[in-house]
């Protein structure tokens, strides 16, 4: 798959962008297990152009993480224009335009998948930007705003003659937020449109190497984008990248050797911002590992563990956990 000068495998496996999630420790460590390219959280080009602090600091990418892209959401012709402008000076592979978020406080205010419900503006946005910067443009959207108006098939036509690089598509509308089964039915369309020629990317309940490698032979999409799946499990994508090469399951991957990712992921975290602060973000990925389903009488422990405040706590919790683990 190649996106302009962005050369990536052929069935090509990508880390989605999630705010508070794919922050630089977490996206480097997908990377090392197999993400072939990795995305920032989304950046607010309303807070951009204001140099707010926050938001400056996910603009930092690093060599090791590379190809790297950088998404930024707004709802404006010129203020996209001017963030897109000081992203680029960051020097990502990519700039993605974000046409997805689901959530409220993007959406309802006209941004993220806001702008499903207009598509002019949408399309004025995306020429605009494309126009404004040298790095390759894509767009990350969903199939339309609700079951009555999945407009993608049109619509990614629209995008590419905006002169976009690439395409994500979220099989799931506005209206499902994140409920539901992602329907690739309309991913797959978009690929198969003879009129596409730019590489389509699909995204949505991604959780096995089984289910990768369906939406590769079905829908015959040139890259797939985990999200939720990664959560507390950063290694699917070794699984994920072995059973596409190889055709067969990863053999089993220790008890022992996951909880020691768990661990790194919260020095990381904690290297990265403070005791804190790092402690606060990882627990979202404490919460949601499928490391600790099945284990008996677990929810006192869990409650305790994601209500741990410092590493030497949480550690202590991880060594009673580890004689319990399968």
């Amino acid at each position: 798959m190649k996106i302009d000068n962005v050369e990536l495998p052929r069935e090509a496996v990508l880390l989605a962008p999630m705010e508070d999630v794919t922050d630089p420790a977490f996206r480097l460590m997908c990377k090392q297990f197999g993400a072939d390219m990795v995305y920032t959280e989304f950046v607010s080009a309303d807070a951009l152009i204001r140099s707010v602090s926050k938001t400056e600091q996910k603009l930092r990418i690093s060599q090791a993480e590379r190809p790297v892209a950088i998404q930024i959401y707004g709802r404006d012709v010129p203020t996209m224009v001017e963030a897109a402008q000081i992203v680029e000076q960051a020097q990502p592979d990519v700039l993605d335009i974000n046409f997805g978020c689901p959530v409220k406080r993007v959406a309802g205010k006209g941004a993220g998948a806001g702008m499903l419900q207009n598509i002019p503006l949408m399309l004025e946005i995306t020429r605009a930007v494309v126009d404004a910067v040298k790095v390759p443009v894509t767009v990350k959207t969903r199939l339309g705003w609700d079951e009555s108006h999945k407009i993608i098939v049109d619509l990614a036509e629209q995008l590419q003659d905006c002169g976009i690089q690439a395409l994500t598509i979220h099989g799931r509308t506005r209206s499902q937020m994140y409920t539901g089964e992602a329907d690739w039915t309309l991913i797959g369309e978009v690929k198969n449109n003879p009129r596409m020629h730019i590489p389509i990317i699909g995204n949505g309940d991604i959780t096995t190497p089984q289910r990768a490698r369906e939406c590769f032979d079905r829908y015959g999409v040139d890259g797939i984008m985990i999200g939720r799946a990664s959560f507390g499990r950063p290694w699917v994508f070794k699984e994920v990248k072995h059973y596409l090469t190889t055709g067969e399951e990863l053999p089993p991957l220790t008890a022992e050797w996951r909880l020691n990712v768990l661990r790194q992921q919260v020095d990381d975290s904690v290297r990265l911002l403070d005791e804190r602060r790092g402690i606060l973000h990882v627990r979202r990925h404490l919460a949601a590992s499928p490391l600790f389903k099945g284990i008996p009488n677990f929810r006192e422990t869990r409650i305790a563990m994601l209500r741990a405040e410092t590493q030497e706590e949480l550690y202590r919790i991880f060594e009673q956990i580890a004689p319990l683990l399968g």
